[in-house]
């Protein structure tokens, strides 16, 4: 081959060479891309006004997690995970007027379960009883550090409504009956 033919099939070599290697990376982000869980009792939540009630009455709002999932892409020693949660909620017959805030809460665990990210946030609703259903998606970025690609398949992700001990008390109960 002379350096002329040499010169000329260089494009066509790098365009073949950078086009594995963005299907390598597509496969490798899919096959690591941690799916999220949700976390046990925290997939309901039943929300009471404040005072002594505790019957349906007294019940400000009902929320669930309707769906969770992530799609994932590799940069040099990172994934990019984008994660995905949609929030549901039906008012009570106690809802008050104006803004209703969902609490939920993301982790990553590491490989031996510690927390090595972790965030609270608020869905937040207008609830009424002329409007007494909503819907939110919420969808966050999350950065997964490595050094060898076979590290990502330690992390995993951690998902849920947080709700405060009575509300936590009172879920586990309705899920005995």
């Amino acid at each position: 081959m002379t350096p002329n033919m040499y010169l000329r099939a260089a494009p066509v070599a790098l365009a073949l060479l950078l086009s594995a290697c963005g299907g390598k990376s597509e496969e490798t982000a899919t096959a690591y891309c941690p799916a999220p869980f949700t976390v046990q009792d925290a997939g309901r939540l039943t929300h009471f006004r404040d005072g002594p009630g505790r019957d349906p009455r007294d019940v400000e709002y009902e929320a669930a997690l309707a769906g969770v999932g992530t799609s994932c892409t590799l940069r040099r020693n990172q994934m990019d995970v984008t994660l995905i949660m949609r929030v549901a909620v039906s008012a009570g017959p106690s809802v008050a007027a104006g803004q209703t805030r969902v609490p939920y809460f993301v982790r990553v665990l590491g490989s031996s379960g510690q927390v090595v990210q972790g965030q609270d946030f608020t869905a937040d609703f207008k609830l009424s009883s002329a409007n007494p259903r909503g819907q939110s998606q919420e969808e966050f970025t999350l950065t997964l550090p490595f050094s060898q690609v076979s590290q990502l398949g330690s992390y995993r992700i951690a998902v849920g409504l947080k709700p405060s001990m009575e509300e936590l008390d009172y879920n586990r109960r309705a899920g005995q009956r």
